[in-house]
């Protein structure tokens, strides 16, 4: 079994059942591995929970890379929704099985920080931007609780309204 895949399992049983159920015998169980097997990679609870972190923040600063925007806020914005589409909305479960522990929780805080902080300066309007990347972490929160609740129209409507108040405002 790979280490994805393991990973894949502790963060669905986390969505399915909660943090109490995140022991390595019900993740090996769900994975269909051996307590062993899982072992071999994943040597205590803590490390995978730290892995499912390290995966959460490297798969969405892949996204903000491949994002074609000019902004940094529209390329958030672009990751943001990406993360949303996906099929795996692991931001909820990680952070249920990272929240007993502030150690565990640290790079996700700082790996926010940077998210929230990074450009800002540099962008046009800068409370819009703020604005528009809370929105992110609303959505992106809301969906991975309800992932039915917005449809492809109402992602492509939140979007374009997102997008519009990036766009600076004409002089008069």
């Amino acid at each position: 079994m790979r280490r994805e895949e393991l990973l894949d399992a502790a963060e669905d049983l986390l969505c399915d059942q909660g943090s109490a159920a995140l022991t390595l015998a019900a993740v090996a169980d769900r994975a269909g591995v051996s307590k062993g097997g899982l072992l071999y990679h994943f040597s205590t609870k803590e490390a995978l929970i730290k892995a499912m972190v390290e995966r959460l923040i490297d798969e969405f600063d892949e996204l903000m890379a491949a994002q074609p925007d000019d902004t940094y806020t529209e390329r958030y914005l672009g990751a943001t929704l990406a993360a949303v589409r996906s099929s795996k909305l692991r931001r909820w479960a990680v952070v249920t099985g990272a929240s007993g522990n502030l150690f565990l929780l640290a790079p996700l805080r700082e790996a926010m920080a940077r998210w929230h902080r990074e450009g800002l300066a540099e962008e046009p309007d800068q409370v819009a931007s703020q604005i528009v990347r809370l929105a992110c972490e609303g959505l992106w929160d809301v969906a991975s609780h309800d992932p039915d609740l917005n449809s492809e129209d109402d992602l492509r409507a939140l979007e374009a309204r997102m997008r519009a108040l990036l766009k600076p405002a004409a002089a008069s």
